[in-house]
């Protein structure tokens, strides 16, 4: 399958999104220079979206800075639909062990059918795990503190 987004440099996850929005977060400064060294739009998935959103909670300041971010063209949004759920349930299951959440299956689907591997996250822990086809590690930004 070609690729969706030629242009696109990597990925971005739920922490990284908040991080980024809420300059009180411990990964703000790390998260806002890993996303200046990197070519943008970055992918990321509708549940990465809800996650986001979920975690944000009910301060109006930081729903409304996510709102601006998910808005202002540096991410590249790409739904899921049936024919990846076969794919997505196997990769829950080979990392059930973690426990492997889906957002996170779906960047990890993404990055496979996209032919990326550099992702904005800082969930070091799961993405120094998980793997791509030819077991080939990701390329994580920023760098664990």
């Amino acid at each position: 399958m070609p690729s969706l987004v030629a242009s696109a440099a990597g990925l971005i996850d739920t922490g990284a999104i908040l991080a980024i929005v809420d300059d009180r977060d411990r990964w703000h400064h790390a998260c806002l220079q890993a996303l200046q060294s990197i070519r943008i739009p970055l992918l990321t998935t509708e549940a990465v979206l809800t996650e986001t959103f979920h975690l944000t909670g009910k301060n109006p300041h930081n729903i409304e800075r996510a709102w601006r971010f998910v808005r202002s063209g540096a991410l590249k949004i790409h739904p899921m639909v049936d024919p990846d759920l076969l794919e997505l349930h196997a990769l829950m299951a080979q990392y059930s062990d973690r426990p492997m959440d889906f957002a996170d299956a779906t960047l990890v689907h993404l990055a496979a059918r996209e032919r990326l591997s550099t992702i904005l996250t800082i969930d070091h822990d799961d993405f120094e795990t998980y793997r791509l086809p030819g077991r080939k590690k990701f390329t994580i930004l920023p760098s664990r503190k």
